[in-house]
């Protein structure tokens, strides 16, 4: 008896961003920066700050957009998977919390922790549920608060970091013209101490000298990280091409990571890609670590731009580190 082939394609999408914004004159006020330091370095001119509320507000307002664009109840959701690095809290999950506010109540999920390569590896996560034909369908949210965990008197960190959610639904498909097509996906724990935040977990407890130390913030070596990550995302973004038999002109778009203008920019000429062929929001939301991708995923199909058939490649790099890339054809 032959097994049935299934395809996992893109078949929804919804986002959120918080209104309140930090320009580059913001920081110019609290920290030794200016505009155009940032601008020239980081290609970021604003991001987005959650006031109130925390990871699932976000996530939860993100899934709620993407119910209402698609007409979707959400009795229909089966998987729900959150992949952020700024949970609400270490448990119950933020998809627990998501999935009882949007009334999922169907669903069952978890939340996936990659830091800026978390959508990705929750990506690929939710195509082999869907593709294995155990599940029509699965939500995958890109979420995270990174305004709670950044100092914002750390003038070399403060100024990358905003607050979105983005989220896609994956569904079951027989058709084998549209949908994912695979993942090269890894991981280097020898990067550990280039890009962490130490306290809060078992090794340091919560405790007067973890917050006196500032280990609850984010730490991040930017030069040793920006190393690995030009070469990383790049050769990755390459691989996926190469083992796909693809050349730059068969590519719609690449859809990077939005960590920095530069380490964009040299994935894309590693690819051999123009401009005009890169996903880009970087000026608008800056590092929203796990939403970044969806986020511009979102943000590009409204505006028209990517079309039924486009030959997508997705990339990340992040703290671990972790890092991959996914290749996939539209099929919306």
């Amino acid at each position: 008896m032959k097994t049935k082939r299934y395809n996992a394609v893109i078949t929804g999408l919804g986002m959120y961003v918080p209104e309140k914004i930090l320009d580059n004159a913001f920081f110019e006020r609290i920290v030794d920066t200016t505009d155009e330091w940032i601008r020239t370095r980081t290609g970021i001119r604003e991001r987005r700050i959650l006031e109130k509320g925390a990871t699932s507000d976000l996530a939860a307002k993100a899934a709620e957009d993407l119910l209402k664009t698609k007409n979707m109840s959400p009795d229909d959701i089966e998987v729900i998977i959150v992949a952020t690095v700024t949970p609400d809290m270490f448990f119950p999950a933020t998809a627990c919390l998501v999935q009882n506010t949007i009334g999922a109540k169907n669903a069952w999920g978890f939340d996936l922790s990659a830091a800026c390569s978390g959508f990705l590896f929750a990506y690929q996560t939710a195509c082999s549920l869907v593709e294995s034909g155990t599940y029509k369908n699965v939500m995958v949210i890109g979420a995270d608060k990174m305004s709670s965990i950044v100092d914002y008197t750390d003038r070399n960190n403060c100024i990358l970091f905003g607050d979105a959610a983005a989220a896609i639904l994956i569904e079951r498909t027989e058709d084998n013209l549209y949908g994912h097509r695979g993942s090269l996906l890894k991981i280097d724990g020898s990067g550990h101490d280039a890009l962490y935040m130490k306290g809060g977990g078992s090794l340091n407890p919560p405790s007067h000298e973890t917050v006196d130390k500032k280990m609850h913030y984010l730490y991040q070596d930017g030069k040793a990280v920006f190393k690995v990550a030009v070469r990383g995302m790049a050769d990755i973004s390459y691989e996926i091409m190469k083992k796909n038999n693809l050349t730059p002109d068969d590519i719609a778009y690449l859809v990077p990571h939005q960590a920095n203008m530069r380490i964009i920019d040299a994935t894309a000429e590693r690819m051999g890609l123009s401009k005009d062929k890169v996903m880009i929001n970087i000026d608008k939301y800056g590092n929203t670590t796990a939403a970044t991708i969806p986020l511009c995923l979102v943000e590009y199909h409204r505006e028209g731009k990517v079309k039924k058939g486009d030959k997508i490649i997705l990339a990340a790099f992040g703290a671990g580190y972790t890092w991959g890339a996914s290749y996939l054809i539209w099929g919306m």
